[in-house]
């Protein structure tokens, strides 16, 4: 890309000259079962596993925060039900038994 190019934002430049070429693909090689394991294996290494302790700790916070939304949207339920049912006896006018 030339330079005047690149401070060029994308939406300012002309059709045409904000995709790159097209790349030529190269002929696909058979598939190596082999190789793929190995390299699985290469990438699992790795990964930084959680300690119990963290694992444990992370539990315990979804719980809790599971715990503190249900009693937030319990309350706001009840608040809810509560002011429809006092709007209903109020401005209903329907049937009273």
């Amino acid at each position: 890309m030339a330079k005047d190019q690149a401070a060029t934002p994308t939406s300012l430049r002309p059709r045409g000259q904000n995709r790159a070429a097209p790349v030529a693909d190269a002929p696909k090689q058979p598939f190596d079962p082999v190789k793929f394991f190995r390299e699985v294996r290469a990438e699992a290494r790795k990964v930084t596993w959680t300690t119990w302790k963290e694992t444990w700790i992370t539990s315990v916070m979804v719980g809790i925060m599971v715990v503190a939304t249900s009693l937030f949207f319990f309350a706001v339920d009840g608040a809810f039900s509560f002011l429809t049912n006092l709007a209903l006896k109020t401005f209903g006018g329907g049937a009273s038994s």
